[in-house]
């Protein structure tokens, strides 16, 4: 089990961290899988409960206050909003799932957006599905990866607000979470701590996105 991403060397973050200093553009929301960009470019995709971090976790990867839109209100991505790095690879903001301050008929639009995306999307190299380190996995997260699993789409489980809690009980959630995900076929052995805040593991998180570019 790895936690820390030490598999990458010192020369791979760097590279990675310079790649993320390149340009990064939004280029379209999708609200219905016909306006799916027509690309082989490859893409990776964050996937999370409603107010985990994702817009957040891509400003700080990408080095921009707001790339992405934050907000404190759950549930205001509405679509795939999509950004382009580099030319090299496509950052895919995924709706939260959860809780939602909408309609039940609009948030049931948007899971079965995301649900065909995830199906049929056959250049997604990755989904990182955000857990917040606070809480763990959650009912809803359980549904998802097997959902995931169903679509044998590979997924790395990235925990979110690192930064609040203490170093024992990271290394705890970070062990139950560990146990959960080894019985779950598509997700990918290593699991990351970040923080957007105190860019922790940001760096680490990179690295990965830049093996699939």
């Amino acid at each position: 089990m790895t936690f820390d991403g030490r598999d990458f060397s010192e020369e791979e973050i760097t590279q990675a961290n310079a790649l993320f200093c390149k340009s990064c553009n939004f280029v379209i929301g999708v609200a219905k899988l016909e306006q799916l960009p027509l690309t082989e470019m490859p893409e990776v995709a964050f996937a999370g409960r409603s107010n985990v971090g994702k817009s957040s976790l891509i400003n700080a990867l990408t080095n921009k206050k707001s790339l992405a839109k934050t907000s404190s209100t759950p549930g205001r991505t509405q679509q795939l909003n999509y950004f382009c790095l580099n030319e090299q690879i496509h950052l895919v903001d995924l709706p939260g799932y959860g809780f939602a301050q909408a309609p039940e008929n609009l948030v049931k639009q948007w899971q079965k957006l995301i649900f065909a995306y995830l199906q049929g999307r056959v250049n997604l190299k990755r989904v990182f599905l955000l857990i917040d380190a606070r809480h763990g996995i959650k009912k809803v997260d359980s549904e998802i990866m097997e959902m995931l699993d169903k679509a044998a789409v590979t997924y790395q489980i990235v925990l979110t607000k690192a930064d609040k809690i203490s170093q024992k009980a990271l290394q705890k959630v970070i062990s139950d979470t560990q146990k959960v995900a080894d019985k779950h076929a598509a997700a990918y052995a290593k699991i990351l701590a970040t923080s957007s805040e105190k860019n922790i593991g940001i760096d680490l998180l990179r690295a990965e996105i830049a093996s699939l570019a």
